[in-house]
Parts: C-alpha cells; structure tokens; sequence
C-alpha cells in the first residue's frame, strides 16, 4: 500500500513537471520590429556570408601591398677536387617599376570598397524580407484571432438555433446548415493556427532563432498610411549600395589596366655576392649583378587586352544595376500607392458596414426576426473582409518595407 502511494506523489510529481514545461514552452516572447532588426544584423546567415566576402577582400588589399621578397642563395663548386671548394653567398632584391604596387593596392581598395558595399546591399534585401516576414507573422496573429473569435461567433449561433429548434421555432435542416458553418469556422480556425507557425518559423530562420520561433510574437502596430514619392526615384538609383558597388567595380578594373599595361615596364633585380676561393689571390671577394628581363616570348598584350574587356564588363555591370535598381523603385512606389488605396477603402467603410450588418444580423437572429440564411450570410460576409483587410494591411506593410529598401543608401545602411 506504501508502495501504492508512493507511485501516486510521483506521477504527480512528473504531472507538474510536464505542466511546467509545457508552460514554458508555449510562453510568447514579444518582439518589436527594432529588436528583430538588431537580430537580424547579429546572427543572419546570409549577413555573416558576405562579412567574410568583405574580410577576404580586406586580406586581397593586404596581399596587393606586399613588396617582392628577396632571395638568399649559396652555390659551391670544385667540390671533391683535392682542394677546398669555392663558395659563393648571392642575395637578389626584385624592385618593381612602372608603380606596379600603387596600382595594385589601388585596383585592391576599389574592390574592397565594393564588396563592403556588395555586404549593404545584402543588408538591404535582407531587412525587406525580414520586415515581410515580421508582418506576415502579424497578420498570422490577428488571422488566427479572428477566426477563433468567428469560430466562437458560430459556436452562440449554433447555441441560439438550438435553442429555437427545441422551441419549435426552427427545423432541424436549418440546424443543419448551421451545424455545417460551425464545423467550417473550427477548421478555419484550426489552419491559422498552423498558417502562424509556419509564419514563427519563416521569421526565426531569418534571426537564426529557429529554437525559439514558435514562441516568437509580433507587437509592432501596423505602420501608417504613406505615399510613394515618384521624384525620389531617380536621385535613389546612383545612392544605392548595388550601384555604388558596381560604381567601384569600374574604378578597380581602370586601375588593373592600368597595371597590365605597367607590365611592359621592365622590373629590375638587383644582385649582391660574397665569394670565398680558397688557394686563389685574393681569397674573399665581393661583387655586383643587374637583372633585367627580355621580353622575347610575352608582350602583355594578352593582359592588357583582357583588362579592357573586364573593364567593359565592369561599365555594362553598372549599367544594369542601374536599370534593375530603377525598375526596382518604380514597381515597389506603385505597389506602395495601390496597397495604401486598397487599405484606405477598406478601413474607411468595408470593415465598419461589414461589423454592424453581422451585429444586428445576429441580434435579429436570435430573437427569430430573420432566417438562418440571412444570418449565415452576414456572418461568412463579416469572416471574408476581417481576413482581407487583414490581408491588405499585410500587403501594405511588406510594400512600404519594400519602398524603403529599394530606396535605401550606402549612407542610411551604414548608419544601422
């Protein structure tokens, strides 16, 4: 019997464990916009990739400054000939000419520069992506909300038909009809709830917080209401990172040309030796060497010939990122005008006249004024613009994040 009671206290002992956890496990973790931006910066994936991309340009630039190395060689000869051997201690110094080094460090600093810029750009099309995700998880929220909250609705309409059913009021295929709708709003309200964690999840990867996403839950409120500016497109297109890295792009492929075409400009190496020769008069001796080369089988012209094309490239490079980052604002400032007239007419009178029909529909249903269709009707009216306007301010949300990225600067990225 001891026994008995002791197995008892410890189911429930692991009984509250298990409720504790679980507890803890669905707990929400609010977050704001600002923090998941913060996140973003910290752990995003795609960000740390294109850290390193600038890092190993930073070693490029370290790589482009270094001088020739000397080299130290020793050489002896008459070896095994009954007498000592003769030695020779040489030292050659390379020195390069044509300012081969300055054009180097500069071509090496141009691309660094662009691919600090290349890392803005990433930042710029992740914080987009990022701002839709956090709005689709918003949206999920409320989504989710309203169809429980229909779902609740359905369920007193159901009540309410049962009761008139028992009054004789109502017949039971009208109950039917209801019973149907109910069971409808219920796995609605069943596939928002896994519509929200698919939206957690999205937001997590984007944070590298996949542990936690399913706890993740948006509070920013919706952003306001704004228009594109149509005249800032233009003065946006040359300030943006891909451009202004494109921009670099064609600064360092001048100056590889440039260096290309220094390679017809000989380098010269320099020589110095000490020789020791035993048995000859005088024994130590020291000398001086010049070396040039001899461009007998390369000219460079295959060099200097593919650094113009590559500077070619570089400038046709420029140009569509040009016309991508154009096309880019003008489609984004037109999704954000149309989304904000959209959103406009559904908070101005849709979603007010949609609330009131279903109220006194429901109020009338229940004291047997109108019939089970007229209330089924007003209702499903109620659940499609609640889920559209929620839809539409969705879509406005991710489009005024789209606006703002398109039109984001190497200056406004930098200052994050």
């Amino acid at each position: 019997m001891r026994a008995s009671y002791q197995e008892a206290a410890l189911l429930r002992c692991l009984f509250l464990l298990a409720v504790c956890a679980l507890s803890q496990a669905v707990q929400a973790r609010d977050l704001t916009l600002a923090e998941a931006e913060q996140l973003l910066a910290r752990n995003n994936r795609d960000l740390q990739a294109a850290r390193r991309a600038t890092e190993s340009a930073e070693a490029q630039r370290l790589i482009a400054a270094a001088r020739p190395n000397a080299t130290f060689s020793i050489n002896s000869t008459a070896i095994g000939a009954n007498r000592q051997p003769d030695t020779v201690f040489r030292i050659d110094q390379p020195f390069e000419r044509g300012n081969k080094r300055g054009l180097r460090m500069d071509a090496a600093s141009g691309l660094q520069q662009a691919a600090h810029n290349d890392f803005l750009d990433v930042l710029r099309q992740q914080l987009a992506l990022l701002q839709g995700a956090y709005f689709d998880l918003k949206q999920a929220q409320e989504k989710a909300d309203a169809l429980a909250e229909n779902a609740q609705l359905f369920g007193g309409t159901l009540n309410a038909a049962q009761r008139r059913l028992k009054a004789g009021d109502l017949a039971p295929a009208d109950v039917a009809k209801v019973q149907v709708d109910y069971e409808r709003a219920q796995n609605d309200a069943r596939a928002a709830r896994a519509e929200l964690a698919r939206a957690q999840i999205a937001l997590g990867f984007l944070i590298a917080a996949e542990r936690d996403a399913l706890e993740l839950r948006a509070v920013d409120p919706w952003p306001a209401l704004e228009r594109a500016d149509a005249a800032a497109i233009e003065q946006a297109i040359d300030a943006r990172p891909d451009v202004v890295a494109a921009q670099a792009r064609i600064d360092a492929a001048e100056k590889l040309r440039e260096l290309a075409r220094a390679q017809r400009t000989r380098d010269v190496t320099l020589g110095a030796q000490y020789e020791r020769f035993p048995g000859n008069l005088p024994i130590n001796s020291v000398g001086f060497g010049v070396a040039l080369p001899l461009f007998t089988g390369n000219d460079f012209s295959g060099d200097i010939q593919k650094a113009e094309v590559d500077r070619y490239a570089a400038m046709d490079a420029l140009e569509r990122a040009r016309a991508v980052a154009g096309n880019e604002l003008r489609r984004a400032a037109g999704d954000l005008n149309a989304a904000a007239e959209r959103l406009e007419r559904f908070e101005g009178s849709l979603l007010g006249a949609a609330n009131q029909s279903a109220q006194a529909s429901e109020f009338a249903f229940n004291r047997g004024a109108i019939s089970v269709l007229e209330v089924l009707d007003s209702r499903r009216t109620l659940r499609a613009v609640r889920i559209e306007s929620l839809a539409a301010r969705s879509d406005y949300a991710k489009a005024l994040a789209a606006w703002r990225a398109a039109q984001a600067t190497v200056q406004s990225l930098e200052a994050r």
